[in-house]
């Protein structure tokens, strides 16, 4: 017994010793719970809400005041014709318009009932149906309130229309996300173990006497993966297009091009972590617990980010995935150009730069 018991401090110290495992142990499942603890909301917050008020008289303004006062809603831009709202929904920087047209007292004070238009960005249909349920409390609360104004009758009718995805299919938002999640899966995670394991097995040492540069043999590992992934992104299209009908509204040219360079960028962030490991399985950790969480958690592609707190926005703006879900979801969904999502494919480029040089930097093998 006291043998058995000695093998058993001795596994407790060989787990005390090793700090990766205390990582995995103690530190994956803190992370993992602030993640998710903080991401999972039902409740949406800070929606970027845009109101054309074409009659500006004092009950019309008391509404959008009323709207603007609302925890769910920030004030975008202001825009003063309706034709400005389909370039802030192309742009992303509104999720709903609502269109208040002229003579709103008057007609509810004569008629008993008047209209309002509410467009929502329905790209994510969950998101714009919890989006629309907001308003349309709101407008019904106001019009209870304005009843002994204009008589029992006094009644605000919405009329809503869905912007981009008006059959509300899931399968629109979750292909490009999907995408994104491949390709980072394929491209990263595939690539970092490849070259570890070339350290594993001692054939890097053949690699580095050869003729090749530290640059040609990188380029040899992933041009590959390069293919295969791209050949990915073809295969997923023409099926969510011919299978679930799912569109690309935007240049086919155009997307792919996007995919391409964001299938760069993940190779490039595998490389970078092939350079920092030594063992496939830390460089599987590393990538499932760096890369792959925060694609599903922190680019947008299931949570919206405006309803995380601010740590995790700021976080957000460093995940790859956040920059090519806008891009892909702007092209495919919008049919925008890149004149829409110049900003973002900037961003993505001096991310994939910055990761190529600091991958081939340290591509070094001590022997």
């Amino acid at each position: 017994m006291s043998t058995f018991l000695g093998f058993i401090r001795k596994e407790f110290f060989h787990i005390f010793r090793d700090r990766r495992t205390l990582l995995i142990l103690f530190g994956m499942p803190v992370v993992q719970l602030i993640l998710f603890g903080y991401a999972i909301r039902n409740e949406i917050n800070d929606v970027q809400v845009t109101i054309v008020d074409q009659s500006s008289d004092v009950v019309s303004t008391r509404l959008v005041q009323k709207i603007l006062a609302s925890p769910y809603f920030e004030a975008a831009e202001h825009r003063h014709y309706v034709g400005d709202i389909e370039r802030g929904f192309r742009r992303g920087t509104i999720k709903e318009a609502i269109v208040i047209g002229p003579g709103f007292a008057e007609r509810l004070q004569r008629d008993g009932h008047v209209t309002i238009q509410i467009l929502t960005d329905a790209t994510d249909p969950n998101t714009a149906n919890t989006i629309l349920s907001y308003t349309n409390a709101i407008v019904t609360d106001f019009a209870r309130d304005y009843q002994p104004l204009a008589g029992d009758a006094a009644l605000i009718i919405p009329e809503t229309r869905m912007r981009f995805n008006p059959e509300l299919k899931s399968v629109i938002l979750f292909v490009p996300g999907l995408i994104a999640l491949i390709l980072m899966l394929v491209c990263a995670l595939m690539t970092s173990i490849t070259i570890t394991r070339e350290k594993e097995v001692g054939t890097m040492e053949i690699l580095l006497v050869s003729p090749l540069r530290p640059s040609q043999i990188i380029i040899g590992k992933v041009l590959p993966y390069l293919a295969l992934s791209f050949l990915n992104v073809v295969s997923i299209l023409v099926l969510a297009r011919f299978t679930f009908n799912v569109p690309v509204r935007g240049s086919v040219t155009l997307l792919l091009a996007e995919c391409l360079l964001f299938i760069v960028c993940a190779l490039a962030l595998g490389i970078l972590i092939s350079t920092r490991t030594s063992s496939q399985q830390t460089a599987m950790m590393i990538s499932l617990a760096g890369l792959l969480l925060p694609t599903v958690i922190l680019s947008g592609f299931i949570f919206p980010i405006s309803s995380m707190p601010d740590v995790l926005q700021y976080v957000s703006h460093i995940v790859p995935a956040k920059w090519f879900l806008r891009i892909i979801r702007g092209i495919m969904i919008k049919g925008v150009g890149i004149e829409y999502v110049w900003k973002e494919t900037l961003i993505l480029t001096g991310m994939t730069l910055a990761f190529l040089v600091i991958s081939v930097r340290n591509f070094k093998i001590r022997l």
